[in-house]
């Protein structure tokens, strides 16, 4: 049986776990090794997904998000290690930090086929135009040496080829994210009583959601600005959910309080606040269904796990049209879409969800029907081994 060494960046919460888990539980005709770094101190683990699934991954704890040479080489031994004892066919690394050294590691080991996947990118949104330019020349080199890169999306396959010009069309696979999404669309009723019952929350109150690590790249100060223009231009009672947790969490009280909003955290809970810092819930399929919108005001994203994940609960969307978010959603069928990092154009895409009753059963009744067949993780699976199979030349 053909062997797989994935690798991922480290094991926080997010998509790429979600993704990694899966294709390494449920790809037939492989054995597969998982390995990843720890998640970092603003981050919630995610390793409870892979023990869901009776995975017992190798933690790398040298492999950080930051660049660190003494780390960083650490990281690179322990990687070779593993390689060379347990000598697999495809070396298959999954995002930036893992795509650099388990590649590397993987060429010096001449393993048969070297696979990456980009999730994301940090081309755009994370860095300053040398550090950007940086990671792009060591993308290239890489990408020359790899068998396949794999893109999320056709936006992301467009970014890499055409834009960033880290390597051609034709060596770029496009594999959609693929989920469990089943328990979103199971007890949808029951779970949002129990929701709006623990938050004290009104029949008649909207509650507007975004769900991600409070870090810059995800725009919460858009969020929150947008929702404080909402309190003023609509009759309807409106409460605000930020799920998640992160390096801006106290920043994002200050830009509270200098709206005029009043909030609340885990630590202190005042559920009559305006704006509810919940910090991390690891089964949002719990909360999702107490929401009546879900929001996203990323500046760059791969694909977001919350958007497909709102659809699969029927809750419409508001989002900045970044990244390959196009690809994820049906652009006024089940989201609106809004120009990056513009308040007055987010808010009023608030405004029209929260003042047609109408329009947001119909926007959310769509989202199932459109995400149970294109991002399920069969399908993932499904693709992942298809692309196996060529680079390994199995009929």
């Amino acid at each position: 049986m053909p062997k797989i060494l994935r690798i991922i960046n480290r094991f926080n919460l997010g998509g790429p776990t979600y993704n990694v888990a899966y294709l390494s539980k449920y790809i037939e005709g492989y054995e597969t090794l998982l390995v990843g770094g720890e998640k970092d101190d603003t981050e919630d683990s995610s390793t409870f997904i892979t023990s869901n699934l009776d995975l017992k991954p190798i933690i790398i704890d040298e492999m950080k998000r930051q660049i660190d040479p003494k780390n960083d080489l650490i990281a690179y031994k322990k990687i070779k290690n593993i390689i060379h004892d347990y000598k697999p066919d495809i070396v298959h690394t999954h995002a930036s930090k893992s795509g650099a050294l388990g590649r590397l590691a993987a060429f010096s080991c001449k393993v048969p086929v070297v696979a990456h996947t980009f999730h994301g990118h940090v081309f755009h949104s994370y860095f300053g135009t040398l550090k950007s330019n940086f990671y792009k020349n060591i993308e290239r080199y890489l990408a020359k040496r790899t068998d396949a890169i794999i893109a999320i999306s056709e936006k992301q396959k467009v970014e890499l080829s055409e834009i960033h010009k880290i390597c051609p069309k034709d060596k770029i696979t496009i594999i959609p994210l693929g989920f469990d999404l089943n328990k979103f669309n199971n007890n949808i009723d029951k779970k949002r009583e129990k929701f709006r019952s623990h938050y004290q929350i009104d029949p008649d109150v909207i509650c507007i959601g975004t769900v991600g690590r409070l870090v810059p790249v995800k725009n919460h100060e858009l969020f929150i600005s947008a929702f404080a223009d909402l309190v003023i231009s609509t009759n309807k009672k409106v409460k605000a959910f930020i799920i998640g947790d992160g390096e801006l969490r106290l920043h994002l009280f200050d830009w509270c309080r200098e709206l005029g909003l009043t909030y609340s955290y885990i630590t202190q809970p005042d559920y009559n606040a305006q704006v509810i810092f919940t910090s991390w819930i690891k089964q949002i399929d719990e909360v999702l269904p107490g929401l009546d919108v879900v929001a996203l005001t990323s500046f760059n994203e791969g694909t977001p796990v919350s958007l497909i994940e709102a659809q699969a609960c029927n809750k419409p969307i508001v989002t900045t049209n970044v990244g390959g978010i196009e690809n994820v959603v049906k652009t006024n069928e089940t989201a609106l879409l809004c120009e990056n990092d513009n308040r007055d154009e987010f808010h009023k895409a608030l405004v029209k969800l929260v003042e047609d009753d109408a329009l947001r059963e119909k926007m959310g009744s769509d989202g199932w029907l459109f995400v149970k067949d294109n991002f399920h993780y069969t399908r993932l699976c499904n693709d992942t081994k298809n692309l196996y199979n060529r680079l390994l030349g199995i009929e």
